[in-house]
């Protein structure tokens, strides 16, 4: 059988690693840019189509994927009379790959089942780096037989494809994964400056918490910054932890409940983010605490 033709919306790090992996597997691709050029030329050097509009993507694509920052945009792309909902017709599916809101999600969802169309959140675990040998972590959430129709090509992208239920819950899932991990970064983070402070080498600190249950692999992302001077080992900027933390925090709102253990890691990243350090990657959290500390 042959391959589905892709359209693909959001080349970043992670968008382009993917678009990358699709056409190694022989998918025909049909990309757009989003806030920058260089991977969309770079994906059409290597035989893909760029759109002009996200409309004319999606009549030219069975599959419309996209990695973007926020709800917000991908409502923005979906919507309108250039928007993905405007090119699609029944048969086609549309596929989140970002970190969106749940409540986003579903309202969009209704509306693409009105056009007979399928739509998934399949927020992703992993980095580019496994998204470039077809290993990423895919948390696949909507209608059972969209899912089974397009897990082929999930296949191809991911070693571990879940359908964890009604569309959403991938977002859901998502977000509890993130709210847990950036907490446990942030306070790492925290705990590497308060050995600093007190004359405690972080190599030390981290023999000792490593040895027991303590010991993770969030930890070691930390640690590869702050012990070893290499952020990329948990390549995700600031800007986006407090992004996805605000969204979890949102979401607990949403369902009537307060989200405490939020707080302190949607304050410590805000305050970072407030001294420029959006752009960082997380694990460079020790430095902002760190110098808090020694503004002390």
């Amino acid at each position: 059988m042959s391959k589905p033709t892709i359209g693909f919306i959001g080349l970043g790090l992670m968008g382009d690693a993917m678009v990358q992996r699709l056409q190694a597997k022989g998918y025909a691709l049909n990309v757009l840019a989003n806030r920058s050029r260089e991977n969309v030329e770079a994906a059409v050097s290597r035989g893909g189509c760029e759109a002009k509009t996200a409309k004319e993507l999606a009549e030219n694509s069975d599959i419309v994927m996209l990695c973007m920052d926020t709800s917000k945009s991908v409502e923005a792309r979906m919507t309108g009379e250039d928007g993905i909902m405007a090119g699609l017709s029944a048969g086609k599916t549309v596929i989140d790959f970002g970190t969106s809101l749940p409540a986003s999600t579903r309202m969009l969802g209704e509306q693409v089942a009105e056009l007979g169309a399928g739509y998934m959140d399949a927020p992703l675990g992993r980095t580019p780096a496994h998204a470039l040998d077809g290993a990423l972590n895919i948390m696949g959430a909507g209608d059972k037989a969209v899912f089974d129709r397009v897990k082929p090509v999930l296949d191809d992208l991911g070693e571990n494809v879940f359908h964890l239920g009604p569309l959403g819950a991938g977002h859901t899932v998502k977000l509890i994964n993130n709210f847990f991990g950036m907490t446990v970064a942030a306070s790492m983070s925290e705990a590497f400056a308060m050995a600093d402070l007190a004359g405690v080498e972080r190599q030390t600190l981290y023999d000792v918490v490593s040895a027991g249950p303590l010991h993770s692999g969030m930890m070691d992302f930390v640690k590869g910054y702050a012990v070893d001077g290499d952020p990329a080992q948990l390549a995700f900027a600031i800007k986006n932890a407090r992004k996805d933390v605000g969204y979890y925090s949102t979401m607990a709102d949403d369902a009537g409940v307060p989200s405490i253990m939020s707080q302190g890691a949607k304050q410590a990243l805000s305050l970072a983010m407030a001294e420029g350090r959006g752009e960082d990657m997380v694990s460079e959290m020790v430095d902002y605490f760190s110098n808090l500390f020694a503004e002390k």
